[in-house]
């Protein structure tokens, strides 16, 4: 096959790494994943060009991370939904033991969410106020609108008026219904860190871990036989000379303000 028609299976094969298994500064994504990504591409030009991908966080794997938008779609298919689980790739933090003063911390902050992005629920609104759609033109169960302005501010200060990302599903006229938020902090905070932020008897944080992206010397028969969605170590991604990544982007939490079952509002 043609150099070309060879960068785009990797780029589409990528963008497909653990689908079935379910967002510091990050350097733009190579011409195959821009092929694949051009929405998201074009959402975060040249200002944003340290912030690609779907939280603007830490790739973790070096200087140069060029797949990030193909690592991005990964970790936004493992996350695409309310109830998410600890796997080989993803860590979740532990539940701690509940207390009164944690679940008032907790009411506390969705009080302040909720009227923050009320205005949201109009998406259109949303774009105009800094928001980019992760992936637009890709069928997803969750879409994340990021804010890369606030996921900035978020490695620095934790407001809850000012979520990363604000969270949609898709309706059958082709918009969008607001459903919740999404919380980031860096890849180095401790979990007592996370735990002054969204408190971790109350919500369990997560990142992504153990990713294995295809690069161009990567064998076809690796791609036909879905390998990479199933690698979790790194011998295993070197053997199929893929792209190891220890953890990618940094810590996450969603919240969903507007269920009626509380158990569901900081869903783990």
């Amino acid at each position: 096959m043609s150099h070309l028609t060879k960068r785009m299976k990797v780029a589409f094969g990528a963008l497909a790494i653990l689908a079935a298994c379910g967002g510091g500064t990050v350097g733009a994504p190579d011409a195959a994943a821009q092929q694949t990504q051009a929405p998201a591409s074009s959402a975060t030009s040249s200002s944003h060009a340290d912030h690609d991908g779907m939280a603007g966080m830490d790739m973790g794997g070096g200087s140069n991370a060029a797949t990030g938008g193909d690592a991005a779609k990964a970790a936004n298919d493992d996350m695409d939904g309310h109830d998410m689980e600890m796997g080989a790739h993803m860590y979740m933090t532990e539940l701690r033991p509940a207390n009164a003063s944690d679940e008032k911390r907790a009411d506390e902050i969705v009080a302040e969410l909720k009227p923050a992005i009320a205005k949201y629920k109009d998406y259109k609104v949303a774009l105009d106020n800094g928001y980019k759609i992760f992936l637009p033109n890709i069928k997803q169960p969750i879409y994340h609108f990021t804010n890369y302005a606030n996921t900035r501010e978020a490695a620095v200060e934790f407001d809850p008026a000012k979520p990363s990302s604000l969270l949609y599903k898709k309706t059958a006229d082709g918009g969008y219904e607001l459903v919740g938020a999404m919380y980031t902090a860096r890849k180095t905070d401790t979990e007592d860190q996370l735990n002054e932020r969204v408190p971790l008897s109350v919500a369990r944080w997560h990142k992504h871990t153990n990713i294995c992206l295809p690069t161009l010397r990567s064998p076809a028969s690796a791609f036909a036989n879905h390998q990479f969605r199933t690698i979790s170590t790194e011998e295993a991604c070197d053997a199929v000379d893929g792209r190891w990544f220890p953890e990618i982007f940094g810590w996450m939490v969603h919240v969903y303000p507007y269920e009626t079952d509380p158990s569901k509002v900081w869903a783990h």
